[in-house]
């Protein structure tokens, strides 16, 4: 089992930055994929980004378009989403995923485990 808490949510201005946090503990991270989603009101959800554990290897959206980077700290074994330039339509709950697997995948139905989300409500 691998358990994940979301946090750094929070009211932002458009144009405004903010960074989100994914502590995860239980099963061996080592060998793991992890990403960020994100669910706006009366959508589906969708990928964000999302990074090899062992690899580096990371992935974006192309809505990120340059604005969001997904990183990782090997010491606290937290995973960040940096968010610049956020978007009134970047406004949405986020959530981080893990799956035990080292390729990055953008389908949420291939994650195994889920964090319980953090709201960003981007303000135009």
């Amino acid at each position: 089992q691998v358990q994940l808490v979301e946090s750094g949510g929070g009211l932002v201005q458009a144009g405004g930055s903010l960074r989100l946090s994914c502590a995860a503990s239980g099963r061996a991270i080592s060998t793991s994929t992890m990403g960020w989603f994100r669910q706006a009101p009366g959508k589906e959800r969708e990928f964000v980004a999302g990074m090899s554990w062992s690899s580096d290897a990371s992935q974006y959206a192309d809505f990120v378009e340059g604005r969001f980077t997904i990183a990782r700290d090997n010491a606290k074994n937290p995973l960040y989403l940096q968010m610049e330039s956020l978007k009134s339509e970047d406004t949405a709950v986020y959530y981080c995923a893990a799956r035990h697997s080292i390729m990055v995948v953008r389908t949420f139905d291939d994650y195994d485990y889920w964090g319980q989300g953090t709201q960003v409500p981007v303000a135009s």
